[in-house]
């Protein structure tokens, strides 16, 4: 593909991601620093010139400093190959945030090193948990657009359009790995991304928390 085609193709992603009025949405990074942001600072950084993006360049943990209950959390990311990384929901800090919190799936599912998946741990899955449905990720290289809906027992992931998860974690009665997920109690948390040693880019990263009867 030449270069004008690629770039035709980001710009009318990004203005997929970014045509709705946001009403209520508060942006989780300032474009420039990490401040409001804990745990391994020194993995993510803003490369020179490249101010708006947060690079995990093979970090690890990284939290807000605040603590979310129930949320829709909607950001962009692009993948290289072998990418592997997480969002961490309502988790405690000093723990595996995949079981003491959940974790969702950021996961270059295409890679050489990821050819024998579980079902689970594939793009978008709450790991362990809950398997996300595949075939909406980009190809590597491209920005996807996310959005992870949390309120009470209820966790949606919506990937570029279209919803890869969609349930209800208090009917959940044994995790699908077998393993104990005491996460899947807890009703608020820090939010996270969750670094495995690889490079992810991310972007337009915004918060909306829901209160009453919400959306």
């Amino acid at each position: 593909m030449c270069h004008t085609a690629f770039l035709g193709l980001a710009l009318a992603a990004t203005a997929a991601c970014a045509a709705e009025t946001e009403e209520g949405f508060v942006s989780l990074f300032d474009g420039k620093t990490l401040e409001g942001w804990q745990g391994d600072t020194e993995g993510y950084v803003v490369e020179p010139g490249r101010e708006g993006i947060l690079v995990c360049k093979k970090g690890g943990h990284i939290f807000t400093t605040k603590e979310y209950s129930d949320f829709i959390l909607r950001f962009e990311f692009r993948l290289e190959p072998n990418s592997n990384n997480g969002v961490g929901i309502r988790t405690p800090l000093g723990v595996n945030p995949a079981y003491q919190g959940m974790e969702i799936q950021i996961l270059d599912n295409t890679g050489s090193r990821y050819q024998n998946l579980k079902p689970y741990q594939f793009h978008g899955s709450i790991y362990g948990v809950v398997p996300a449905k595949r075939g909406f990720l980009k190809p590597v290289g491209q920005w996807n657009c996310e959005e992870i809906y949390c309120r009470g027992s209820h966790v949606r992931v919506t990937l570029n359009g279209h919803v890869i998860v969609d349930a209800d974690i208090s009917k959940i009665e044994e995790p699908m790995d077998g393993r104990p997920h005491p996460g899947l109690k807890r009703t608020k948390g820090y939010i996270g991304f969750l670094g495995h040693g690889s490079r992810v880019e991310f972007r337009n990263i915004r918060i909306k928390e829901l209160k009453g009867n919400g959306r």
